[in-house]
C-alpha cells in the first residue's frame, strides 16, 4: 500500500513536467552563449512613458530546468527615468566570487535565454513611485546574497519572494512554478505568503504548505507545488502552474 501510495505520488509530481519535456517548449539543445537575450517589447517604453513603473517578469528556465521551474525578476522605472534598473539573482556569479544579486540599468523584457517572458505584476504612477525606494531596500537586505542554489534555494525565486514579502503592497502571486519562491531557513519555517495575503509552513523549500488568498492552497514535496487556486478556479500542478478547470 505504501508502495503504491508512493508512486502516486511521484506519478503527480512528474505528469507536469513530463509534459512540458514533450511539449516542443524547451529546447534542450541550445547554447546559452547564442540563446536570445533581445527585448521582447513588452514593457513600457520608457521615452513615451513618463510616470513610475514597476514590473515583475517570469520566464521558463533555461535548458532542462525549464521543465520544472521558471526563473523571476523585477524591474522598476523612476518617474522620469530613460530606462529601466532590473533586479534579479544570477546563480553563475558566485562562480566569479561576487554577489549573486545584481541591480543594473537594462531591458527589463529581455528573452531569458530564448524564452520569452511573461509579466506577473505591473504597477504604474504614484503607487509604483512610493514602493521603488523600499523594493530597492529589500533587494539590498537580501540575506542570501553569496549563496546560490538551484533546488531547493535560495535562488532567483527565493530573492523575488524575499522582495515580495518585505513588501506586501506588491501582492505578488509568483507562480507555483516559481521552485525557490518557499525556501525558509528552519528558524523561520512559518511566514506570510510572497503575496501577503495568507500563511505558509516550509522547513527549507522541501516541504511544506500554503493558504492564501492570491496563491491559493498549495502543497510544496520537495519544491514541486501542487493544489487549487480557489480565485481562478484552477488545478495547480507542478511544471505547468495553474490550469484553468
Amino acid at each position: 500500500m505504501k508502495k503504491k501510495i508512493i508512486l502516486i505520488l511521484l506519478g503527480i509530481l512528474l505528469c507536469g513536467p513530463g509534459f512540458v519535456a514533450v511539449s516542443g517548449d524547451i529546447a534542450f539543445n541550445k547554447n546559452w552563449r547564442t540563446a536570445s537575450r533581445q527585448s521582447t517589447g513588452i514593457a513600457p517604453d520608457p521615452a513615451t512613458t513618463p510616470e513610475a513603473v514597476v514590473q515583475v517578469y517570469s520566464a521558463r528556465a533555461f535548458n532542462w530546468r525549464g521543465i520544472f521551474g521558471v526563473h523571476t525578476w523585477i524591474a522598476t522605472k523612476q518617474p522620469g527615468a530613460k530606462q529601466y534598473e532590473v533586479h534579479q539573482v544570477i546563480g553563475w556569479r558566485l562562480y566569479q566570487g561576487v554577489p549573486v544579486v545584481v541591480s543594473e540599468p537594462d531591458d527589463p523584457d529581455r528573452s531569458w535565454y530564448g524564452q520569452v517572458p511573461e509579466v506577473i505584476a505591473d504597477l504604474r504612477g504614484e503607487q509604483a513611485a512610493k514602493l521603488i525606494p523600499a523594493i530597492k531596500a529589500a533587494v539590498q537586505s537580501y540575506p542570501y546574497a553569496d549563496t546560490y542554489h538551484v533546488w531547493p534555494g535560495p535562488n532567483s525565486n527565493t530573492f523575488t519572494a524575499w522582495v515580495a514579502r518585505k513588501i506586501p503592497e506588491l501582492k505578488i502571486q509568483l507562480p507555483a512554478t516559481a521552485i525557490g519562491k518557499d525556501f525558509l531557513p528552519v528558524t523561520q519555517a512559518i511566514e506570510s505568503a510572497p503575496s501577503g495575503t495568507g500563511y505558509q509552513v516550509s522547513l527549507f523549500g522541501l516541504v511544506g504548505i500554503l493558504l492564501a488568498k492570491k496563491e491559493g492552497f498549495e502543497i510544496n514535496v520537495l519544491g514541486l507545488n501542487f493544489g487549487i487556486d480557489f480565485d481562478q478556479k484552477a488545478i495547480i500542478f507542478p511544471g505547468l502552474d495553474r490550469v484553468t478547470l
